[in-house]
């Protein structure tokens, strides 16, 4: 009996832990793995807050359209590697695209949380600011 009590607190435990740090990615990406992107490195930096792009071939744009069909990421490029800040971008789905003359290749990157920092106001009050103006 002791057993099973210690093997479904330790369960529980590690399930309630598994969700604490899934809560810690400020974005997520969804890769394109189409036999013709394969060119193209598509990740994310080990805070993932920066997406980078790497490729044999020259990449000449990128930009990116958020749900509310916006563009929030336009860049004229034109290099074979580029690390793109997120934290500048709305919280939601950004469809990304990719273009390397001729082929566009097209992912997904989901911030899944706003880019706050916490200032204090007074001693026991703190406040919530966003930085995106």
């Amino acid at each position: 009996m002791r057993i099973l009590f210690f093997i479904i607190f330790f369960s529980l435990i590690s399930s309630l832990n598994f969700l604490v740090e899934a809560q810690n990615d400020f974005a997520r990406l969804e890769k394109n793995v189409n036999i013709r992107a394969k060119g193209l490195i598509q990740k994310l930096n080990s805070t993932k807050d920066t997406l980078i792009l790497k490729s044999e071939s020259l990449i000449n744009k990128v930009y990116s359209i958020n749900t509310d069909y916006k563009r929030e990421v336009d860049l004229s490029i034109n290099d074979k590697c580029i690390k793109i800040p997120l934290t500048k971008l709305s919280k939601g789905k950004h469809i990304f695209v990719a273009v390397q003359s001729p082929i566009r290749i097209v992912f997904v990157v989901k911030i899944l949380r706003d880019n706050e920092i916490l200032l204090a106001m007074e001693d026991k009050k703190l406040v919530v600011k966003n930085e995106k103006k």
